[in-house]
């Protein structure tokens, strides 16, 4: 073959350096939120300053601005890697970048100004949708386009999680998103009551499953054994992980709607699913970990390490921690309060945040003709900002979230409540003002990550493109 011949690293150094970027602007809005939780004045009685307005803007932020581009960056550099050709498309490609950006902005303008369609984690309005779609067909063309001409018959793990992440978001988005456009400005799920509710938690513990998951785990079984040197702790493990987790994920959305108008038969169902969840959840975990078997030594020295692996014990925590709280008895207790938060939080700050910084600052010197980051001390200062942050933010949920739910469900002697909502909510302060604690300092982490990225960045030598013979270590 042609050695001369280049991998496309511009838009995987697009997608990473705008990882950094949405990332600092989402954390900062979910500070923004959680300050005004604790002190409500801060909104200022303007609209779209509003919580309501911020809040969705926060979660797609972190999620498909943040954590999207990291999955583009990351599964774009893996797929040349593994299979030893350049992406199928540079211009679809390109395409991907520009598009999602503008996703990402149109989101940014449209939910502060109160335009949303209501729905948890897809808020976005119709013509805004239409364009993911486009943009995710044309990233589903990229990717498999470029499986499709591999130079080696073995597809490698990490490509099946990121194939089967893209597949099945298309399909969550196209399905829930359903509407007829009342103005462009405006519509109506094309869903009613209770099936509503059904396609919306498909939808929305799938995009959890999937989005925030299955494409992360593609990053932890291609930058992991990399950053530590060692082969994949157990392939065949590898393997039964990807089919166990997502055939069971699929099932599991009911657990999101316990005790409401949907039928028991599917909250059962989702109840049983979540549990069985469990298993695929911690052989990944454990496989993930293992890896590190004869490398354990490197976590002392090597902060992109500690990234890789704390990220892989806080997926483990979340992973043991949803099933439980998808037991319907427990469910009572935790449902409608903070403690959902505090588990939504370990997921996403602790696993899908670190997973992602780890594997960014893997590849940002790559990138930029550079062995190594500016500043590998500031690496390890983020790696302790970040977790301290995570620990008191998750740590004052789960306490503010139990308080909450054993206050809202104690009665007197007579049947009468003994709490009113405002004296939970009066009880929960405290806890609110650790939780912007944390929040404020995984942001200052990404500051960090943000300053070194720059000063890794400028001034950089163009990346060695160049696909290695066949058979050389990808």
């Amino acid at each position: 073959m042609d050695t001369a011949q280049n991998y496309n690293y511009r838009v995987v150094k697009q997608f990473a350096i705008m990882t950094v970027v949405w990332g600092v602007v989402g954390m900062l809005v979910g500070v923004i939120i959680a300050a005004q939780l604790a002190f409500p004045a801060l909104n200022f009685d303007i609209a779209w300053l509003s919580y309501g307005r911020l809040r969705p803007l926060h979660t797609n932020a972190v999620i498909f601005a943040f954590g999207g581009s990291a999955l583009f960056a990351t599964s774009y550099y893996v797929v040349q890697r593994t299979c030893q050709v350049r992406l199928f498309s540079d211009a679809l490609a390109s395409f991907t970048f520009w598009g999602w950006q503008l996703v990402i902005v149109l989101a940014a303008i449209t939910l502060p100004m109160g335009f949303s369609s209501g729905k948890e984690y897809a808020e976005l309005e119709w013509p805004i949708d239409i364009l993911i779609a486009v943009v995710w067909v044309a990233y589903a063309v990229v990717f498999f386009g470029t499986l499709i001409k591999r130079k080696v018959s073995h597809i490698y793990v990490a490509n099946w999680f990121y194939g089967a992440f893209i597949l099945t978001v298309a399909l969550l988005h196209i399905v829930n998103s359903a509407a007829m456009p009342a103005t462009l400005t405006k519509s109506y799920s094309a869903y009613t009551g209770v099936q509503d509710a059904m396609i919306q938690w498909w939808y929305g513990h799938n995009a959890v499953g999937f989005f925030l998951t299955a494409g992360f785990l593609g990053m932890m079984y291609y930058f992991i054994p990399k950053q530590a040197e060692r082969p994949v702790y157990s392939y065949r493990l590898s393997i039964v992980h990807f089919w166990a987790l997502i055939f069971t994920y699929m099932w599991a959305g009911p657990h999101h709607l316990h005790y409401t108008a949907l039928p028991d038969w599917t909250q059962s169902l989702g109840m049983v699913f979540s549990l069985i969840l469990l298993a695929p959840s911690w052989g990944g975990m454990i496989n993930g970990i293992m890896t590190l078997s004869g490398a354990w030594h490197k976590l002392r020295s090597d902060p992109i390490l500690k990234f890789l692996i704390v990220s892989l014990s806080f997926y483990g925590m979340s992973t043991f921690e949803g099933p439980m709280m998808s037991i319907k008895t427990v469910n009572a207790l935790s449902h409608y309060t903070d403690w959902t938060v505090g588990h939504v939080h370990s997921g996403a700050l602790g696993w899908v945040g670190l997973v992602s910084m780890g594997s960014i600052y893997y590849l940002l010197p790559r990138l930029s003709g550079k062995k190594e980051m500016w500043s590998t001390q500031l690496i390890e200062v983020h790696f302790w900002t970040a977790t301290i942050g995570i620990v008191l933010y998750i740590a004052s949920m789960w306490i503010a979230g139990v308080m909450q739910g054993l206050m809202w469900r104690a009665v007197n002697d007579d049947g009468t409540l003994t709490y009113s909502f405002v004296e939970s909510v009066k009880a929960t302060f405290p806890y609110y003002v650790v939780r912007l604690i944390g929040g404020l300092l995984y942001l200052a982490g990404m500051l960090i990550m943000a300053y070194n990225m720059f000063k890794t960045v400028m001034d950089s030598k163009p990346a060695d493109t160049r696909i290695p013979l066949i058979g050389a270590h990808a």
